[in-house]
């Protein structure tokens, strides 16, 4: 009888189960498959084109692309300063609304959970616009206040997209945090007043340290989208490609080596190692946090 409950529970995991294999499990496999081999011309072109495998001569390449190295080097220096300014604001909202009530805070939870709720595209796209010199608001507003600033050029490109990825993401690590202080006891900040603690005393020593583990989960989220950015440099480059080339992040370059140069094996070890790269920084920072929170 028990088994068969165990049977029956293990059948509602089988479309999620399907879903694993085929749409990641399988294609992760074929681009591990593709990774090895190279597309050779033979002769002059004319007679077509053949698959020759090459072992693991692709990622020694990889390895050894200088634009590549510069691109995830460029990438997750941005990401050691953007990450943790998201965070800190991010925590800085869920505990002003951990003071409010019940109601107030759902209300405002709402609103700023709405810039999530935008596609990411259309976030760019709007943020693109209103940094525009000629039709966004913004540098009529730094004029106006004596600040001549151009968010396109190569000093500003940078802290344009993490504006906007903090404005597009804060709301999202917000709720999370704010559902880990939703468990810490309450009888804790009652005691707590009770000896003469401030609020801020009460943030510092109770609220935080009980977070930690939420903390660890939005920075381990927040490395893995950061090493996949795309959409908003692309979108940047249509505005300033001067600025902004097509190497710009590790994703822009193994998307133009699979679509405009068609080296697909190539752009598939490439590929592979960023998730290797992904997954070792992921590692590292579980590592030294989950101390912390331990």
């Amino acid at each position: 009888m028990i088994r068969s409950q165990r049977w029956k529970g293990a059948a509602f995991t089988v479309p999620f189960q399907l879903g694993f294999v085929f749409l990641y499990l399988v294609p992760i496999g074929y681009a591990v498959y593709q990774s090895l081999f190279l597309e050779q011309q033979s002769g002059l072109g004319l007679g077509g084109t053949t698959q020759k495998f090459v072992g693991l001569d692709n990622y020694r390449h990889g390895l050894t692309d200088s634009a590549f190295m510069d691109s995830v080097l460029r990438v997750f220096l941005f990401a050691c300063v953007q990450i943790p300014v998201m965070l800190a604001l991010s925590l800085l909202l869920a505990l002003l609304l951990d003071t409010l009530t019940a109601r107030a805070a759902g209300r405002f939870r709402i609103l700023l959970l709405v810039p999530y709720m935008i596609p990411g595209v259309v976030a760019a796209i709007v943020w693109v616009n209103l940094y525009s010199p000629t039709v966004g608001p913004l540098t009529s507003l730094g004029d106006l206040f004596g600040f001549h600033w151009n968010f396109f050029a190569p000093s500003m490109v940078w802290p344009s997209i993490g504006n906007l990825l903090t404005w597009h993401g804060i709301g999202y690590n917000m709720v999370i945090i704010y559902s880990a202080l939703q468990g810490v006891p309450r009888d804790l900040f009652e005691a707590a007043r009770l000896d003469g603690a401030s609020e801020a005393r009460i943030a510092r020593s109770i609220k935080i340290p009980y977070v930690r583990g939420a903390l660890v989960l939005t920075g381990l989220l927040s490395i893995i989208q950061m090493l996949q950015i795309f959409n908003e440099p692309a979108l940047f480059r249509n505005v300033t490609p001067q600025t902004v080339d097509d190497s710009f992040t590790p994703i822009m370059i193994i998307y133009n080596q699979a679509f405009n140069a068609g080296n697909y094996h190539y752009a598939a070890a490439l590929s592979v190692l960023l998730a290797l790269i992904l997954g070792v920084a992921s590692f590292l920072f579980y590592r030294f946090t989950s101390k912390e929170v331990d």
